[in-house]
């Protein structure tokens, strides 16, 4: 009786962070630049004191669904878009660096050039300074920005930093739990990742941001199906508790 309540019960938390995870994922149906999670489930093995007799529900997320999210036009000037294998490299809490497609980016008091989500941006020599005050930045195609400084001629663009833009194969990356990217442990020395320097082929696009790649009718459908399997999995509990009972009454008898 014991493994009849063991399976429901660990299916059925089992259940509840798959609906977490797609909940997340429609919750960042309009998040710039968001990549949606997958979650799987399987049956693991319980070991312990005795027999291996237990086996249990594990919800996991396995990876990330890297497809390309619609680019759409802003006319920001401070919105940018890439490729779909190009990466903006932004720095983390902890001061290393980092990857994103969020390409909202805005300029903070002290000329710091961040991200929506407060990411300081990494150019060629390191986080990016724009000197300020500034009337206009602009980004080029191969990332150079061009800045006006203020009371500049209207004609008067001056480079002054390019954002370090990086190539890589996306199956070589990992999702942090803060929605930053980074390499997957041993890809860097197995020379496939492409994390060394900036792409001398990666497009910036101005004034345009890619989108989230959630399909929320998917996500929907997705998160009926774990809430369905955890009702199914609660009245196994309560199937359980009834036979117990009944065992119970057939010794009271005897």
């Amino acid at each position: 009786m014991d493994k009849m309540l063991y399976i429901a019960m660990s299916g059925a938390k089992q259940n509840l962070r798959g609906v977490a995870i797609k909940a997340n994922n429609l919750a960042n149906a309009n998040t710039t630049g968001f990549k949606s999670d997958f979650a799987q489930a399987r049956s693991m093995q319980a070991f312990g004191e005795g027999l291996p007799t237990r086996v249990f529900a594990m919800q996991e997320r396995p990876g990330t669904n890297m497809t390309s999210g619609a680019i759409v036009e802003t006319g920001r000037d401070l919105d940018i878009a890439v490729s779909d294998k190009s990466w903006i490299s932004v720095m983390d809490k902890s001061g290393k660096e980092a990857y994103t497609k969020v390409g909202t980016l805005n300029i903070t008091a002290d000329g710091a050039l961040v991200t929506s989500h407060g990411r300081q941006v990494v150019g060629e020599g390191g986080p990016i300074i724009l000197p300020i005050p500034v009337e206009k930045v602009t980004f080029s195609d191969d990332g150079s920005i061009q800045v006006r400084p203020q009371g500049a001629p209207a004609n008067f663009l001056e480079v002054v930093d390019r954002l370090k833009i990086i190539e890589a194969d996306n199956t070589k990356l990992e999702k942090g739990n803060d929605g930053l990217f980074r390499p997957k442990e041993g890809s860097l020395d197995d020379g496939l990742c492409g994390f060394c320097d900036v792409s001398p082929t990666a497009k910036v696009m101005s004034g345009a941001l890619e989108m989230s790649n959630v399909n929320p009718v998917h996500e929907m459908v997705d998160m009926i199906n774990h809430q369905r399997q955890f009702e199914m999995q609660m009245k196994l509990m309560k199937t359980a508790e009834e036979i117990d009972e009944r065992h119970v009454s057939l010794l009271r008898i005897v």
